[in-house]
C-alpha cells in the first residue's frame, strides 16, 4: 500500500514543522510518511523541540532543518498533502509551495519565541505538541486513501477548526 506523503512547511523549520513531521511519522507510520522544510531554514533543530519529542517517546534520529528546495525539482519526492504551520495571527509570513497536492494551513504560534525560565519554555513546547498530536490523530483517523480531493481538503480544514492553536504564555510580541 502506498503511503500518503505529507510535507510540513514553516519559515525556519526548527520547531513546529519538525514536531509535526516527527509526530506523524511516529503515529501514522503504517500509512503516512512525513517530511518538513522551511522557506528560510534556521539550520538547526531547536533543542526544546528535540526534548519534547524525546519526552513523548518519538524518535529524533535524522531530524534536521532543511530548505524546501529539497522538495522541488524533477527528482523530488511528490507530495500528497502540504501543511503550513506558520502563525498567520502573528503576521508571520507562511511560505507558498507550488505543486499538485492538497494544501492546508494549520497555524500555530512559534514556541521558539517564548521567553521565560526553562519551565515556561518547556510548557510552550508541550502545549504546541499537544495541539499537533490532536490534529495528527484526527488526520490519521481519516480514510485519506478513499476521499476525493475536495472532501479531503474539507476534512483537513475542519481539523484545524476542531483543534485550534493555543496561546503560549511568555510569547514575545
Amino acid at each position: 500500500m502506498k503511503k500518503t506523503r505529507v510535507l510540513f512547511l514553516c519559515t525556519g523549520n526548527s520547531s513546529r514543522s519538525i514536531l509535526s513531521a516527527a509526530t506523524l511519522n511516529h503515529l501514522g507510520e503504517d500509512r503516512f510518511v512525513a517530511y518538513s522544510a522551511g522557506s528560510q531554514p534556521a539550520g538547526y533543530v531547536n533543542p526544546n523541540a528535540l526534548q519534547e519529542l524525546t519526552k513523548q517517546g518519538i524518535s529524533i534520529e535524522g531530524l534536521r532543518s532543511k530548505s524546501w528546495d529539497e522538495f522541488t525539482g524533477p527528482d523530488a519526492v511528490p507530495m500528497d498533502i502540504v501543511i503550513t504551520v506558520c502563525d498567520s495571527a502573528a503576521a508571520e509570513t507562511c511560505p507558498v509551495f507550488f505543486g499538485d497536492f492538497i494544501r492546508v494551513h494549520w497555524g500555530l504560534p512559534d514556541p521558539t519565541f517564548v521567553r521565560g525560565d526553562d519551565s515556561v519554555i518547556a510548557e510552550a513546547f508541550h502545549r504546541t505538541q499537544s495541539v499537533i498530536t490532536q490534529r495528527l490523530q484526527a488526520l490519521i483517523a481519516l480514510p485519506v486513501e478513499s476521499l476525493s480531493p475536495e472532501r479531503l481538503q474539507s476534512e483537513l480544514n475542519a481539523i484545524s477548526d476542531r483543534y485550534p492553536a493555543v496561546e503560549l504564555v511568555g510569547a514575545a510580541v
